[in-house]
């Protein structure tokens, strides 16, 4: 239990082992493992499964009805349902017609719970055999009994299941053993819906097969692997949604929402699954089924701000405003721990639902919370000019929040924004007096720009000039002379207009590459004499950048090392690397990587091998007859007169065959060793489109031909300019530039 309860409660691989060991313990010891791992993994239906079988395995009826009762109805899987009848058959075996009835009950319950899953085939069978199974004292039972069978039948025959198929053929058989002339119409007229319903199978199953059904419900990590299934559960909802059987609207709903409640089985922390959830049944005007859906959605994430405030406008626009109230209390809490947000926006639920006073009223009193931030006020003040109309309110609101978040630039832009929709030049321009005499130059840039955008509007070209000065001088540092001198910048902000600039981009490129260089003018630059070439390196601007941004961790320079081409590479890290690889691969691959031979030299183009071993025509098992010289004479086709070193062998030591195999690596075949396979070839070529040029047309055999191509392959890269491959059997690579 102590592993489980740790820093990652929601580790899989802990709750697997404990559910294991919690297996082989006595029901008393198992038991408290169980509801702990249930806790955490509330849908995980093969604990659910382990933990009642336990309780089964001891007879213990109450407890095992208990557990099936906290589980059944939103663990929808099949093993789970099938536990439950046979233990509802096992309590019910020894009733007589009682007990008949409450298990045909129980499987009707079951089927109308989990008789849409694709898995669902099996369940059907088994009802069906049990009512075959039910005994008929007369005529009339009987009758009952094989009307009950058909019905289930044609249930069974229009759900796509994996079992459909075998489910057509057993209904076949059943309504010709009862009555061949009655079986004709009744399968004519469902083998239509049959077909529909295997075909929507075939599509269901491509949706259902990338789904990982042995997945545990855990908080969303981000891991490529939760992201796949949260797309496929996607996929198959929107499937679903499509409604492809084209079954009535009922039963289409119904479908949708066993989908549903599978998926949250195992997305039981995506919020988003339980909204698209909700808003289905609201959208379908179902609003009791929605609020439903968003009650055990806050019960299985209860720290859910965003599903709170979903429920709250569902209740609003139902009308329920004491439900939607309450709500938003919840968010509040005691008032002390409760957000700024969850502030702001009980403000406005107020204000909508009932009036002005209600809203100034929880204002006062929440602007005495310790969680009141500024964005309390300019939300409020804004509320008052734009909703309520009173700009004088407003006004009162800025002010009072003032004597609190003089130091906040943000609470200050937010304050001359209202009083420029006022058009009160004069207090903007006392605002922002008071604000720039107390904020700290690093803290004022915002301010200062805000200040000189209001005077190019409002202002003449007098104090334009004045502020932008002002402003040069608060922000430069007093750290040269350069920042007050005036530049074609202040010309391009001044007589800019919105996306309207008085120069060109490339203009704007060069002022900003301008500003930047003559900040850094008069810098003192070191320089690193290298042994390769020569570097500068600007130490005051790196120390200048990482001072002024100490978010942003910057490499260690000193560390880095310098390309050199004449630099030789350490072997050591590379034959570590490749060690570790070795380590990972096969061992029947680590066998035939070291009866390769060892190769000096260049490393050959593999895609240019595989185009040339694609082209070539390669003998047959039974070609192994021609004679193959391992000598050849020079001067030949051009065929070098010896096999390279460390060719290949000529048998094959990955089949184990014992059979010799040509090799075509410096291998001469007689000219008339071949003739009829010749003949074949030409007759195929002739055959060939016109357009095959001589580098797509197959290696020939014969030593003729082979001087032939190699002819054409040298006149055609000579006229084009390509690269030419040379020849297959000589292994050589040519390049021909033209």
């Amino acid at each position: 239990m102590d592993k489980i309860s740790g820093g990652d409660k929601y580790n899989i691989e802990t709750a697997e082992i404990l559910a294991n060991e919690a297996q082989h313990l006595p029901v008393a010891e198992a038991t408290p493992i169980y509801e702990q791992l249930l806790l955490l993994f509330p849908t995980a239906a093969k604990f659910w499964r382990q933990y009642v079988e336990a309780h089964m395995a001891t007879n213990n009826d109450d407890a095992t009805k208990q557990i099936f009762s906290r589980c059944l109805l939103h663990c929808l899987q099949i093993p789970l349902w099938r536990c439950y009848i046979r233990f509802i058959r096992k309590v019910n075996d020894k009733k007589g017609m009682e007990g008949q009835e409450e298990t045909r009950k129980a499987f009707d319950f079951m089927l109308n719970c989990v008789g849409a899953d694709i898995a669902s085939g099996p369940v059907w069978m088994e009802y069906i055999a049990f009512l075959k199974s039910l005994p008929a004292i007369n005529g009339q039972e009987e009758s009952h009994r094989m009307t009950t069978v058909r019905k289930v039948y044609q249930k069974a025959i229009v759900t796509p299941t994996h079992h459909i198929e075998q489910l057509w053929k057993d209904y076949e058989n059943f309504e010709n053993s009862v009555s061949r002339q009655l079986a004709k119409g009744l399968i004519s007229e469902y083998q239509p819906k049959y077909n529909s319903a295997r075909a929507v199978y075939r599509e269901r199953k491509k949706y259902v097969d990338e789904i990982d059904w042995n997945m545990l419900a855990v908080p969303p990590s981000g891991s490529y692997k939760e992201e796949m299934q949260w797309i496929a559960w996607k996929r198959l909802l929107s499937f679903e949604k499509g409604n492809p059987q084209r079954i009535d609207t009922a039963s289409s709903n119904k479908r949708i929402i066993f989908t549903y409640e599978q998926c949250l089985m195992y997305m039981y922390h995506y919020p988003d699954i339980w909204y698209d959830y909700a808003t289905w049944h609201a959208k379908g005007g179902s609003i009791d089924a929605a609020i439903k859906v968003f009650q055990r959605a806050l019960k299985a994430l209860p720290d859910s701000e965003m599903l709170r405030y979903a429920y709250a406008e569902l209740e609003e626009c139902r009308g329920a405003i004491q439900a939607a109230k309450k709500i938003y209390e919840s968010l509040l809490g005691d008032g002390v721990n409760a957000t700024t947000l969850a502030h702001i926006q009980f403000i406005r639920f107020l204000r909508r639902t009932e009036g002005v006073e209600a809203a100034r009223k929880y204002f006062l009193d929440a602007r005495k919370s310790p969680s009141c931030t500024y964005h309390v006020y300019v939300a409020y003040a804004t509320m008052a000019f734009c909703l309520d109309k009173d700009p004088k309110m407003a006004h009162n609101v800025f002010e009072a929040g003032l004597k609190r978040f003089m130091h906040e630039p943000v609470y200050i832009l937010e304050y001359a924004d209202f009083l420029i929709r006022m058009n009160d030049d004069q207090n903007i321009r006392a605002l922002f007096e008071r604000a720039l005499s107390s904020l700290p130059p690093e803290e004022s840039v915002e301010v200062w720009k805000k200040f000189t955008q209001f005077e190019q509007t409002y202002g003449d070209l007098a104090s334009m000039l004045k502020v932008e000065q002002r402003r040069k001088e608060a922000l430069s540092g007093a750290e040269d002379g350069t920042a007050l001198e005036s530049s074609l910048q202040d010309i391009v902000s001044r007589y800019s207009f919105m996306d309207l600039w008085p120069c060109s981009s490339n203009d704007l490129d060069h002022l900003a590459r301008q500003e930047w260089l003559t900040k850094n003018i008069n810098k003192r630059v070191e320089k690193c004499i290298l042994a390769n070439g020569t570097i500068v390196i600007d130490k005051t601007s790196m120390t200048n950048i990482s001072s002024t941004s100490p978010k942003i961790v910057y490499p260690d320079t000193s560390k880095m090392v310098i390309y050199d081409p004449k630099h030789t590479h350490v072997t050591g890290s590379g034959t570590n690397a490749f060690d570790e690889i070795l380590k990972a691969t096969p061992p029947a691959l680590v066998a035939f990587l070291a009866n390769l031979p060892a190769v000096e030299g260049p490393t050959p183009n593999v895609d240019i091998v595989l185009s040339i071993c694609l082209q070539s025509d390669l003998p047959t098992g039974q070609s192994a007859k021609i004679g193959i010289s391992t000598q050849v004479q020079t001067g030949k086709a051009g065929i070098p007169s010896q096999l390279p070193a460390g060719s290949a062998p000529a048998t094959s030591e990955l089949s184990g065959s014992s059979k010799s195999h040509p090799v075509l690596s410096g291998v001469s075949l007689k000219p008339g060793s071949n003739r009829q396979y010749g003949k074949r070839k030409e007759s195929d070529r002739q055959e060939d489109d016109d357009t095959t040029t001589v580098q797509s047309q197959p290696l020939p055999r014969d030593a003729f031909r082979i001087r032939q191509y190699q002819k054409a392959r040298a006149s055609s890269a000579s006229q084009t300019g390509s690269v030419s491959y040379g020849s297959a059997f000589s292994g050589d690579l040519s390049g021909s530039t033209g």
